[in-house]
């Protein structure tokens, strides 16, 4: 597990999970790394960002056209093996929606690399102007 340690200024350590703290806001804040550490850091960072472009999309869905919905059905797909919890389970049902909205069938739920992940999604971002 990948803890974060703290100096109080009363010279006392508090060891933090690093989901539960914001780093930065402390002075003598030193971060415990690993190979894990940075990827999970990495996953919700993705996941975060493809959360919001979803997000926003589904808000100008008028404006929306029939390749962009399926491109957006597309991402929800492909964020499913690393969205963990509920939002996990929400991925293939908002993927469904915006191919039903593009009027496309049901695809196959690939698994790509995170990182060929994330320049989709920042070309995703880019097309859709957000």
């Amino acid at each position: 597990m990948n803890l974060i340690s703290i100096s109080s200024p009363k010279k006392k350590r508090y060891l933090y999970h690093p989901a539960k703290f914001h780093i930065g806001d402390q002075m003598g804040v030193h971060r415990i790394t690993s190979e894990s550490a940075r990827f999970y850091a990495m996953r919700e960072r993705i996941v975060g960002s493809a959360i919001s472009i979803l997000g926003e999309a589904s808000l100008k869905l008028d404006s929306l056209s029939r390749e962009q919905c399926e491109k957006l059905g597309d991402l929800a797909s492909k964020l499913l093996p690393y969205a963990p919890g509920y939002a996990g389970k929400t991925m293939p049902i908002i993927a469904r929606l915006f191919w039903k909205l593009a009027n496309v069938k049901e695809k196959e739920f690939p698994l790509i690399e995170i990182e060929k992940l994330e320049k989709e999604i920042e070309d995703l971002k880019k097309e859709l102007g957000l």
